[in-house]
């Protein structure tokens, strides 16, 4: 049987596993969108580097890792903050 300290912390983990997935999700839309609608630089340099699918892929990356992140980050403030 599990404490009501385990259970919280538990509780908590969930939580922000639900804000990282929020976080990567809306990553993945905003480089989708911006590789499609965005400038058009941002799709020549892809283009033209020496392996545009490496290139691609790790500016996908970078881009949703930093909104995980973010995500992530913010829902513990909001979590640590919370009135009882």
């Amino acid at each position: 049987m599990r404490t009501k300290g385990s259970a919280a912390l538990l509780t908590m983990a969930l939580k922000l596993a639900g804000h990282t997935a929020m976080g990567i999700a809306l990553g993945l839309a905003f480089v989708m969108v911006l590789i499609r609608f965005g400038p058009a630089e941002i799709t020549n340099v892809i283009n033209s580097s020496a392996h545009p699918k490496a290139t691609l892929m790790l500016f996908e990356s970078a881009v949703v890792l930093s909104f995980a992140v973010g995500a992530t980050l913010t829902g513990l403030v909001f979590m640590m903050t919370e009135e009882r």
